[in-house]
């Protein structure tokens, strides 16, 4: 029983860098200026 938790932790623990790791990726190759989007709901305009 104890094994199995121990596996089922360091499962998770991949789970939270993988997504952490792709997460940081995103961000820091996100383009830098003015993102403008049109969509059913309008026009939005964000600064990154």
């Amino acid at each position: 029983m104890k094994q199995n938790t121990l596996y089922f932790l360091i499962g998770a623990l991949l789970v939270v860098v993988i997504a952490l790791g792709i997460y940081i990726y995103r961000e820091q190759t996100k383009p830098k200026g003015v993102e403008l989007k049109i969509d059913d709901k309008g026009i939005s305009i964000q600064q990154n």
